[in-house]
């Protein structure tokens, strides 16, 4: 059955290479309709599936329906329609008025019990879809696999002739993991709020569901803080390699957290310290351990700076931080950072961690730190990220597993499997490869729930892919290390652990590159994954 399945997805990806004309000839709406995309190609893998019935045509009669009059459930209508008028020329209205017809978008039921916040029912048949779910994120979760199903084309802003069909059918689908995230690194090259709303898109459609922003290193702080201002203004105000640089406003900050929010993502901010803290340091003297503030950095090494542990001065600079950043944040954790603490003595390490903590606390937030925080001692209710590699000692791995096991919880980013700034091959001319080569295969052919021997399954909270960007400016770049390996990553975090299968995913992966061509994302054709031709 693998073998007639992966071979019918096979010749799917190979008609979607053969373009479409601009008039179809005689039969080509019958040959569409026959490669309406099965309801099990699309990714992140659903949960359940079953096929069958008549397809549903999108049609210039298509009503989008929102039943129940929910203002969330009306805006996701909204954007639905707002998103396939362009490529269709239909109307689509959106409408309040009950019916089994056209795209229906419904809050509660019966058909949603077991589904959890964010899961969410599909079922297509001639009439129509419904996509049901006991929250508004799991009806968003449902648009974004409505929108894999219909044709590449449905993603382009110019109207196109196209048997807009959906195959019939039912998905029942929930996330394996609760935290499914990306992080974007600002600090050392400062990306603009339109640049983070891109790649917010981007992750919404992979049901990613946590944006993490990297917004303080060595090379740049990038958020304003009202009590330390020149944080923002003079320790903002470069890059690597010497650029500008730049820093968001609160205004700038609250925008992207609406922004990421209407999509159902979560901003979690990072202030990393004691390390990567050079920003900071050159901001203001009386945080450095001799009272001068050393020279803006512009490099790329890792290490060599440090608060000040023993002075007062420090505290009451990372209470003020953790204070406006907490009132300005909506969601429930903080990153604290931690990681590559060269410059500080582990014994200051841990006296910072353990001051630091309480005060992520004291205003209502949850820690999240890099995994060498489990070196110290986690906070109740605090997640250590593991970044370490494969084959990272067995001291550290273990004193990981040893923290899990006593209730820290992890989310996994293997450096050698999720970082996306990681080059895929020796001839990538953007990243690094200090972890090694991170091909597509290897970033998707891993198990978070078995990946620590020793940790307990239920201490995985999920997995993150981080982005930094050293050698990365622009969108373009952005998206050519993250795609296709990201979606990848958002697979694990979303699918259960028995559809994991490379040589399936790699054919449902290729089928995305015509939806990414329509949407202008600049990827890398791997070799590792079949594309259709262009």
């Amino acid at each position: 059955m693998r073998r007639r399945r992966l071979l019918f997805s096979l010749l799917l990806v190979a008609a979607a290479g053969l373009g479409t004309a601009a008039v179809p000839p005689p039969g080509a709406a019958r040959a569409a309709t026959l490669a309406a995309t099965p309801l099990d190609q699309v990714v992140p893998a659903p949960a359940s599936v079953r096929e069958g019935g008549d397809a549903y045509t999108l049609g210039d009669r298509t009503r989008i329906r929102v039943p129940d009059g929910s203002g969330e459930a009306k805006r996701i209508a909204s954007s639905l329609a707002g998103l396939l008028r362009p490529a269709t020329g239909f109307d689509l209205p959106v409408t309040t008025k009950d019916g089994r017809d056209g795209i229906v978008l419904r809050l509660g039921g019966s058909g949603t019990r077991g589904l959890g916040g964010e899961g969410y029912r599909l079922t297509s048949g001639a009439r129509g879809i419904t996509i049901s779910a006991a929250r508004p994120a799991g009806l968003f979760h449902g648009v974004q696999t409505l929108r894999q199903l219909l044709p590449a084309d449905a993603e382009r802003q110019r109207a196109r002739r196209a048997p807009w069909r959906i195959a019939g059918g039912t998905i029942a689908d929930a996330p394996r993991y609760a935290y499914r995230g990306a992080m974007l690194d600002v600090s050392r090259h400062f990306f603009t709020v339109g640049q983070v709303k891109r790649y917010i898109d981007q992750l919404a459609m992979y049901k990613i569901n946590k944006l993490h922003l990297h917004l303080s290193d060595d090379q740049g702080w990038r958020i304003a803080i009202a009590s330390w201002p020149r944080l923002a203004s003079y320790g903002g105000s470069t890059q690597v390699g010497g650029g500008p640089g730049g820093s968001y406003t609160k205004d700038d900050y609250r925008e992207i957290i609406r922004y990421a929010a209407a999509r159902y993502l979560t901003v979690v901010p990072e202030i990393d310290m004691p390390g990567h803290t050079n920003a900071a340091l050159a901001s203001y003297a009386p945080l450095n351990c001799n009272g001068q503030a050393p020279p803006l950095y512009t490099g790329t090494s890792v290490g060599f700076s440090s608060l000040c542990v023993p002075k007062k001065e420090t505290y009451d600079f990372v209470d003020d931080v953790l204070r406006e950043l907490a009132a300005m944040t909506p969601g429930r954790a903080l990153h604290i950072g931690g990681d590559e603490a060269h410059s500080t003595s582990h014994d200051d390490y841990v006296t910072f961690m353990d001051k630091v903590q309480p005060l992520v606390a004291k205003y209502g937030k949850s820690v999240i730190g890099w995994h060498q925080l489990t070196g110290a001692h986690p906070a109740k209710g605090a997640v250590a990220q593991y970044w370490g590699y494969d084959k990272t000692g067995t001291a550290e791995r273990t004193q990981v597993v040893d923290a899990a096991r006593r209730g820290t919880q992890l989310i996994l980013s293997p450096a050698d499997r999720a970082y996306l700034d990681m080059k895929y091959d020796k001839n990538t001319p953007l990243g690094l490869s200090w972890a090694g080569y991170v091909g597509v295969q290897r970033s998707y052919d891993w198990d978070p729930g078995s990946y620590l021997d020793g940790a307990p399954a239920g201490s995985v909270l999920g997995v993150e892919a981080p982005l930094w960007s050293e050698t990365l400016s622009t969108s373009a770049h952005i998206e050519y290390m993250a795609f296709p390996r990201l979606p990848g990553i958002a697979e694990l975090g979303w699918s259960p652990a028995r559809t994991h299968d490379w040589d399936d995913y790699k054919v449902r992966l290729a089928a995305q590159g015509p939806r990414w061509d329509a949407l202008g994302i600049d990827y890398f054709r791997s070799p590792e994954v079949p594309w259709p031709a262009r």
